[in-house]
């Protein structure tokens, strides 16, 4: 599968393509004359005997520091030795290479003045597989991710690391293996290559994405929760959302009602006395639409983000170098902290349906099974649920509300939105577990209302799970199911199966 980059504005569907499948890339006609134009648009400007910020400049602070002619090179290669400080764990390739993608489409909106011959390094890197090797922290999410961006350019110059089929190898052994020669950076290059917001949007395109995928499992487990919980459908009625119109709202209860059809446990108790049940199955569509409506609108920033000029200076033509402030990531640290919040609550919701399970109502074993004393049953793996939970709600705090001075006080106000990043990764993997964990509950829970069918959509849920974890009932190694449950979620088995049975969901 073939990306022109410069045909047409990227989305959150061509990123995810990226992470899904072995794209490759290419420039669009118009994206070479663009960049060659802005190309141009540097060489002419680095001939005046005057001062351009990041063309014959120092960085940063060192702004008012002019560079000779013959020291324009130098200054590009120390720019990215110097920057490239990351400290941490290495970031995962599949954002590494969203990192480059988003990159290279920035850059050829057309007004950083980089070399063809640069962007079609980038390119050959990310074609042929070969993922530079990224520290996680050194970020503060102002003047362009700095550090992380520097440590992703290394390797086209013959420094650092990369990783090649799973292995770990110095970026040289590759240009040795190529039988050609590293880039030399000229002119304005090291700083287009470093300037922007490349971490914070790769790291928010993947989470995006993961995220209104959880979204979807989320409606799939409560349905499970409220189906084995014999709860009630009348909270999902439609004429109910009619008057609160959120769409998210709307869209979460319409996959409820079509998750439930033809459920023989909900007809068995359709007359029953309960009048109202706990919030966290009742208001299940006004918690997950909350979230799936921050998720949309982090997907229109991203999507605004990732088509944009992030560079500066900014080139508009050869008397106008303009110094701004596109890379500062202060439109991408608000989503990325909200996103954190939203995703983190369907993982708190989904802790309290498990707990309603395990008290054991409507003729459910406590702890859902029914020797408990001489067996825990289902208690352990709620309390790593609350763990999880708690945790996320540390990691929520936002990020974007701090703020350090840098370079000696000329960038003075920062994003860190990297750090809110980092976060935001970390509760996705968090969310994807307890999730896992109400999956693995709510089957068991299915178990005791059997003869009894459920939904149609929570049925093909329960029979995939069983297809892959048996019954308990007795204690046993419950973190082999749970792992069993998260490779579930992962690979998004759970949720091809319900589709296939019942058609798309919201």
């Amino acid at each position: 599968m073939i990306l022109t980059i410069g045909e047409k504005p990227l989305t959150l569907a061509d990123l995810e393509k990226s992470v899904k499948s072995t794209l490759k890339l290419q420039f669009s006609a118009s994206a070479k004359k663009r960049i060659q134009k802005s190309r141009q648009l540097v060489e002419h400007i680095e001939t005046r005997d005057e001062p351009f910020y990041g063309i014959n400049t120092g960085f940063g602070k060192l702004c008012q520091v002019q560079i000779p002619a013959n020291q324009l090179e130098k200054l590009q290669e120390n720019l990215i030795l110097s920057h490239a400080v990351g400290v941490g764990e290495s970031i995962p390739n599949e954002i590494v290479r969203l990192m480059i993608l988003i990159k290279v489409n920035s850059l050829a909106q057309g007004f950083s003045g980089i070399r063809q011959e640069t962007m079609d390094m980038l390119i050959r890197f990310y074609n042929e597989g070969v993922t530079p090797v990224i520290p996680s922290q050194g970020s503060v999410g102002a003047s362009g991710d700095l550090a992380p961006l520097a440590h992703m350019v290394l390797p086209i110059m013959g420094f650092g690391q990369v990783e090649v089929d799973g292995k770990r190898i110095p970026s040289a052994e590759v240009f040795t293996k190529w039988g050609i020669e590293p880039l030399k950076l000229q002119s304005k290059e090291g700083l287009a290559l470093i300037n922007g917001t490349q971490l914070m949007s790769g790291y928010l395109a993947y989470c995006l994405m993961e995220s209104i995928y959880l979204a979807k499992l989320a409606d799939v487990v409560a349905a499970m929760s409220l189906d084995a919980y014999q709860g009630s459908l009348r909270p999902f009625d439609a004429r109910v959302h009619d008057v609160r119109p959120h769409k998210g709202q709307i869209d979460v209860a319409a996959n409820i009602r079509k998750l439930m059809t033809d459920s023989e446990i909900l007809k068995s108790h359709e007359n029953c006395p309960k009048v109202q049940d706990p919030y966290s199955l009742r208001c299940v569509p006004q918690v997950h639409g909350a979230s799936r409506n921050a998720f949309r609108h982090a997907q229109e920033i991203l999507e605004t983000e990732i088509n944009s000029a992030t560079d500066n200076p900014l080139i508009f033509d050869e008397e106008t170098v303009i110094s701004g402030g596109n890379f500062h990531g202060q439109p991408l640290a608000l989503p990325l902290d909200y996103m954190a919040i939203a995703l983190a609550e369907l993982a708190s919701i989904s802790e309290r349906r498990q707990y309603l399970l395990l008290e054991g109502p409507d003729g459910l074993p406590r702890l859902l099974m029914k020797d408990t004393g001489i067996n825990s049953g289902f208690m352990i793996p709620q309390y790593t649920s609350a763990s999880l939970v708690s945790e996320n709600k540390v990691l929520a705090h936002p990020a974007s509300v701090d703020s350090i001075p840098t370079s000696l006080g000329q960038e003075d106000h920062v994003s860190m939105g990297s750090v809110g990043a980092l976060k935001l990764y970390r509760i996705l993997q968090n969310v994807r577990n307890v999730l896992s964990i109400e999956l693995l509950c709510a089957a068991q829970a299915l178990d005791f209302r059997a003869p009894k069918k459920p939904g149609n959509g929570v049925n093909a849920a329960y029979r995939k799970v069983r297809e892959h974890i048996r019954h308990a009932d007795y204690d046993r190694l419950f973190s082999e199911d749970i792992k069993a449950c998260s490779d579930l979620v992962h690979d998004r088995a759970v949720l091809q199966a319900v589709e296939k049975a019942v058609g798309k969901l919201e």
